[in-house]
């Protein structure tokens, strides 16, 4: 199968649509399969040839999103159309589709392929978030995308009824999988934690992008607990702010592969604070790491976190409720350890091969439903 992946993000991008693109060019190839991605052009010095792909990709000029520069978005280019012409691909895979993805939607109708469109960004939430109003028309923008794809790929069950409450048709669920070899509790590393806290607190962190609608500043009251070391992975537009606002956090910056597994494993309880997450692969990744979570009682947590079991689940945007649940877990070492053995056993059989086959899945799907419909005509 020729498959293209039109991706608003990939690698040397961190955030959890580059990182999925990625994992879905790595699964389609493992299988026999045929991918290209196309991609915004990275900020100018970037060493994006650090990353192997696994397939080609073909990079569409880009420039940086206003106010958060980490963000880059594509400009009309004819290297898309190009790029269809020259893979002739069976189906597209449009990767959280919004200026790039559009873009190629239109040019899938234009070839007549087939499009799965993945919904992985809470746009209204953002607009929500930034502009203090704009759901509505953000949740238009949404549906008109998605509509015109032959399935759409809703990450969780919170997810997939938001999508169907908003008019969006054809919504399938396709959860995300989490390397498991990578992620996992023997990476724990007892130096790494003396640095950290090196007076023998507990280690608890959090790890994504640092920005608004993250709302990591509800770590404040963690701050303030005795015995309690908070620790930030990530960067991002929040970051001078976040100084002032977790008195006492140690803040890693950017980490990626074996040395951010290697600081999952080292953590105690792993805490996100963000409420617009369709999935959020952190909570799997520190599952996988046999790390207890706390997360809002919203979006792709609840499928995720077994509240009372692998962790808590909170009400979003409380501040007082995260304290209070990291106070809780903190106090008994016994229930942590509990928790995270039970997360760990949780996401075992999540792995990246076992959603890819289910993607797969999908796209055979839309191909024979197209197939179907040209010999009904």
């Amino acid at each position: 199968m020729r498959v293209v992946i039109v991706t608003e993000s990939f690698p040397p991008d961190v955030n959890g649509v580059a990182h999925c693109a990625l994992q879905t060019a790595r699964h389609l190839v493992d299988r026999g399969h045929h991918p290209l991605v196309v991609a915004p052009a990275t900020a100018p010095g970037t060493k994006a040839d650090v990353l192997e792909a696994p397939c080609p990709v073909v990079r569409v000029p880009s420039l940086p999103l206003p106010g958060y520069p980490q963000v880059r978005v594509a400009l009309p280019s004819r290297r898309l159309a190009a790029a269809f012409t020259e893979h002739r691909p069976d189906v597209v895979h449009l990767a959280s589709p919004f200026v790039l993805g559009v873009r190629g939607m239109a040019a899938a109708a234009r070839f007549g392929i087939p499009a799965v469109a993945v919904y992985q960004t809470d746009l209204a939430g953002y607009a929500r978030t930034y502009m203090g109003a704009g759901e509505a028309a953000a949740w238009r923008r949404i549906r008109s995308v998605h509509s015109a794809a032959d399935r759409t790929l809703a990450p969780s069950s919170a997810a997939l009824h938001d999508l169907e409450t908003h008019g969006v048709p054809r919504v399938r669920l396709w959860p995300r999988g989490v390397d498991t070899v990578r992620f996992r509790p023997e990476h724990r590393d007892e130096a790494l934690r003396r640095e950290l806290a090196p007076n023998g607190e507990l280690i608890v962190g959090y790890v994504g992008r640092l920005a608004p609608e993250k709302q990591i500043e509800l770590l404040a009251g963690v701050c303030g607990l005795e015995g309690v070391r908070v620790v930030i992975v990530g960067d991002g537009p929040s970051r001078a702010h976040l100084d002032e606002a977790l008195p006492g956090a140690v803040f890693l910056g950017r980490r990626t592969g074996d040395e951010l597994a290697r600081i999952f494993a080292s953590l105690d309880l792993f805490v996100h604070t963000g409420p617009f997450e369709t999935f959020c692969q952190t909570v799997q990744e520190a599952m996988a790491s046999g790390v207890p979570v706390v997360a809002p009682a919203a979006g792709g947590p609840l499928d995720l976190v077994a509240h009372g079991r692998t962790g808590l689940l909170v009400p979003p945007r409380d501040a007082n409720a995260v304290t209070e649940a990291v106070r809780t877990l903190t106090a008994d070492p016994n229930l942590l350890a509990a928790y995270g053995a039970a997360g760990r056993a949780m996401v075992e059989g999540r792995t990246w091969a076992a959603v890819g086959d289910r993607l797969i899945a999908h796209y055979e799907a839309v191909l024979a439903a197209r197939q179907k419909t040209v010999v009904t005509v």
